[in-house]
């Protein structure tokens, strides 16, 4: 008997790549996607990494792809951006052993700076995209791209979502194929891609495409699920269950190849479906195709919004055909017999099975807005940022919470590794002087992921202007990955870190300095000389994640009653240990303090000591 587990939908794709036989996996951790590396990592079988960034991580799966082997690189759906030049032409060139790219999108902006949907980009790409509806299938989908890459010679998307790779489902566990690699044979018409040769893959791409259209009409990822054909839904991904969870007695056509699009499957189910819905997250990807066919009683964006997650409620609350139901009337209730009879006379199985109460709204819950964590570096650095009344180009990464209240640091934030670039851009747009009172800010990860790129441009094109690394010695924000500077590969082996000091003095800055991230007399002289400088700088601030394991804290801070002011100086940085008391004192919530000084640093009359545990 097989073995089954429940596994999260990016173990499930970690596991589905396994089982498919992968030999090489490469990626850059960003929610929602980082689990899927975490968990392939476990498998000796398979080489994992994490990669400086999503591009490199796309080029590493090409690579291994080229020379035969099963590759995959994974990345949230802002990471498709950066990985997107090796990608668009990988689809020209196309594979070696099979190549699989996981896309993992977030409606609802749980994490992310943006909503995007990246079936566009696949589109555009064109790369085929599977999406799956519940961890069995992200599993059993993963298996199935990898032989379609093979069959179709291109690169296969996996997309999914914050909701699948973050909830549960029973997986049936099933042993892993190994697949020989495909012999290498030098093509240079196929992987040399100069417009002499990209002209005639172009054109190999589009049959390709074409192809796939057709093809996927038979193919059991997408089917037809007949029952009341008073009313169709035409979906994918995880809206479908919730097409199931509020129309149960609803036809369904879910879609599991979401691109190219099944036509003739697609006007089938049209054509015997009274109303028809199109029900996708985000963006109407399937919609527009469809409209566009001639299949213009298909309604979807005019009543489902292209922003946000959906939900069951939505349906309950946007199609007019799904009635209330009383407790009686059970989800999963089947259509009685009459159904086609009360069809007839114009009331539907849908209005006349379904009564009762509609749902209840959500209760409200208090809102908990992020954080820094009590004795985080980053706020020590911030505190005298913002004492010094300097402003701040930021980036993606725990210290993007600088921007709120009451460190209010941060102004800008656009994508990874953007802090430094944006401080060039003002620079060069408003001359030295504009940016006296400036820095930018990036983090230990980030920088090796974009920003040393950025800083080579300073360099190169004459700037000025200071920027500050915030050296935690993780990848904070995504759940402490390692990274080219921490000194560990994913797979846990110790190897030569980079040295971030000694990389940017090989760029040509003189003025390079560390410091650690609670000297707040040190921070405050270093900004004040360093954004006065005509050249670039750069300033390590160095102290480790407090979430890190292995990190130790001896200390607390321990408040004396007598001795304050009620000045109120400690808790301007906004460490959530300290809290006011009635009569103007403070308290200091020993469970959560772990000793980091900055709120006796910051009393000037000594009412905060930091004594040994």
């Amino acid at each position: 008997m097989s073995e089954k587990k429940i596994l999260l939908g990016n173990e499930a794709i970690a596991r589905g790549a396994y089982e498919a036989g992968v030999k090489v996996s490469a990626a850059y951790p960003g929610t929602p996607s980082t689990e899927i590396s975490e968990a392939i990592a476990k498998y000796e079988e398979v080489y994992a990494e994490w990669s400086p960034n999503e591009k490199v991580a796309a080029e590493v799966a090409i690579g291994a792809s080229i020379a035969g082997a099963r590759s995959m690189c994974s990345m949230k759906h802002v990471g498709v951006n950066v990985a997107a030049d090796p990608l668009f032409t990988a689809a020209y060139a196309g594979v070696g052993g099979g190549m699989v790219v996981v896309a993992a999108d977030d409606p609802g902006m749980y994490s992310s700076q943006n909503e995007q949907d990246s079936r566009m980009v696949a589109r555009a790409a064109m790369i085929p995209v599977l999406e799956p509806s519940d961890s069995a299938e992200a599993k059993a989908f993963t298996k199935l791209a990898f032989d379609l890459s093979e069959a179709y010679d291109t690169p296969v998307m996996v997309r999914s979502t914050t909701r699948l790779s973050h909830s549960q489902g029973i997986v049936e566990l099933e042993e892993r194929r190994e697949k020989e690699c495909v012999p290498y044979e030098r093509n240079t018409a196929k992987y040399v891609m100069m417009p002499g040769n990209a002209i005639k893959r172009h054109v190999v791409v589009e049959a390709r495409m074409k192809k796939l259209a057709e093809d996927a009409c038979a193919m059991s990822v997408n089917r037809a699920e007949y029952r009341d054909t008073a009313v169709g839904f035409i979906t994918s991904g995880i809206p479908y269950q919730y097409v199931r969870e509020a129309m149960p007695e609803a036809s369904v056509l879910k879609l599991g190849l979401v691109h190219p699009l099944p036509r003739k499957l697609i006007e089938e189910f049209a054509s015997k479906v009274e109303k028809l819905y199109i029900f996708e997250e985000l963006e109407p990807v399937i919609e527009e195709q469809v409209k566009s066919w001639g299949i213009l009683k298909a309604v979807g964006k005019e009543i489902f919004t292209v922003q946000g997650e959906y939900s069951a409620n939505m349906i309950r609350q946007r199609v007019p055909e799904w009635g209330s139901r009383s407790d009686s009337g059970a989800a999963g209730q089947a259509v009685s017999g009459a159904a086609s009879e009360k069809a007839a006379s114009g009331e539907t199985a849908l209005e006349s099975g379904m009564s009762g109460q509609r749902p209840m709204a959500p209760a409200s819950v208090p809102a908990r807005p992020p954080i820094l964590c009590p004795g985080c570096p980053h706020r020590s650095v911030y505190s005298v940022l913002n004492r010094l009344k300097i402003h701040a180009a930021g980036d993606i990464g725990c210290y993007t919470l600088g921007a709120v209240a009451p460190l209010s640091v941060v102004d800008t934030t656009i994508c990874m590794g953007s802090s430094i670039s944006t401080l060039h851009g003002m620079e060069k747009a408003r001359g030295k002087e504009y940016i006296r009172d400036w820095v930018a800010v990036i983090g230990d990860s980030t920088f090796m992921h974009t920003g040393i790129n950025s800083l080579m441009n300073m360099v190169y094109n004459q700037s000025c202007g200071t920027v500050v690394i915030l050296d935690n010695s993780t990848t904070g924000m995504t759940g402490h990955q390692d990274h080219a500077a921490t000194g560990k590969t994913l797979k846990g082996e110790v190897v030569p870190a980079i040295d971030i000091m000694s990389l940017c003095r090989s760029l040509g800055i003189e003025h390079v300095y560390e410091i650690s991230a609670f000297d707040l007399e040190g921070l405050e002289e270093a900004f004040r000389r360093e954004t006065k400088r005509d050249a670039v700088s750069v300033i390590v601030t160095k102290a480790p994640c407090v979430l890190l394991k292995g990190v130790t804290f001896p200390n607390k801070c321990v408040p004396i009653p007598e001795k304050c002011r009620k000045c109120g100086a400690c808790l301007r940085p906004g460490c959530p240990a300290l809290t006011k008391n009635e009569d103007g004192t403070i308290s200091i919530d020993e469970t959560m303090c772990n000793g980091c000084g900055l709120c006796a640093k910051l009393c000037r009359l000594d009412a905060i000591e930091v004594r040994p545990r």
